[in-house]
């Protein structure tokens, strides 16, 4: 086989690729098949190599991001340099969608915390779909109504939870969130300076409470993998029904 013919297959597997993780976001699936097939092959897509912002905190909000494979996370950044993830996004996650519908500059950065393949929505596009599909617009303000309990709920933790408890919550969040719900193994590119950054902490203070929760035997440490032991210990450490 041909360089051209190996690339017209390496397009269309990841035009495909696209195509599949859209028609698993409530947002795209108004359009239907057809709708998001002519969407995935006239919007421009993205690779990102492993630490590469895709965007930073302050870019202009003129586009929504899907990601379509690998793993980013969302960094905020204070006037004096220090820096918070706010989250972790995977594979069908959406990202942009505060400041593109405000016009405003973006709040946080965007980094690519393993190699990552995204989708891009100009802001034009996304209005006039809009127009086209009143469905798709509410389930754009139903997505937001999402990220405004994700945040109120993770001010509550900081006032409400101790270190321990917020790490266990996210160990816990981080296994769902990967498909691994019932004692999963954490193994992505996720430093122990990241989990600190995503619940308020110093690294460590959250390599104690590492410590302290596989002391405890809820989970396994082993180089850069965590391993759940107990998940329903997880729980009650983090508080949860």
């Amino acid at each position: 086989m041909d360089a051209c013919n190996e690339g017209r297959d390496a397009v269309s597997a990841e035009t495909e690729r696209t195509v599949d993780v859209l028609r698993t976001i409530p947002l795209f699936k108004v359009l239907g098949e057809e709708g998001i097939r002519a969407l995935v092959q006239a919007g421009p897509s993205r690779r990102h190599a492993s630490g590469h912002f895709i965007c930073y905190q302050g870019d202009p909000g003129d586009r929504l991001y899907v990601v379509v494979d690998g793993l980013v996370k969302v960094v905020f950044t204070s006037e004096r340099g220090d820096e918070m993830v706010l989250n972790t996004l995977g594979s069908g996650a959406i990202f942009g969608e505060l400041a593109l519908l405000t016009e405003s500059p973006r709040s946080a950065s965007i980094v690519a915390v393993e190699p990552t393949y995204v989708f891009m929505l100009p802001r034009a596009r996304l209005l006039e779909l809009m127009r086209q599909h009143p469905g798709l617009a509410d389930e754009f303000l139903r997505m937001l109504g999402q990220l405004v309990r994700r945040l109120t709920e993770q001010i509550g933790d900081l006032a409400f939870l101790d270190l321990a408890g917020r790490l266990a919550k996210l160990l816990l969040q981080l296994a769902e969130k990967h498909g691994q719900t019932q004692g999963g193994v954490l193994h992505r590119r996720l430093t122990q300076s990241d989990l600190a950054a995503m619940i308020g902490a110093s690294r460590p203070a959250v390599n104690r409470a590492l410590q302290s929760l596989a002391a405890r035997g809820l989970i396994t440490l082993h180089g850069h993998t965590i391993t759940l032991r107990d998940v329903a210990g997880l729980r009650r450490r983090a508080e949860l029904p």
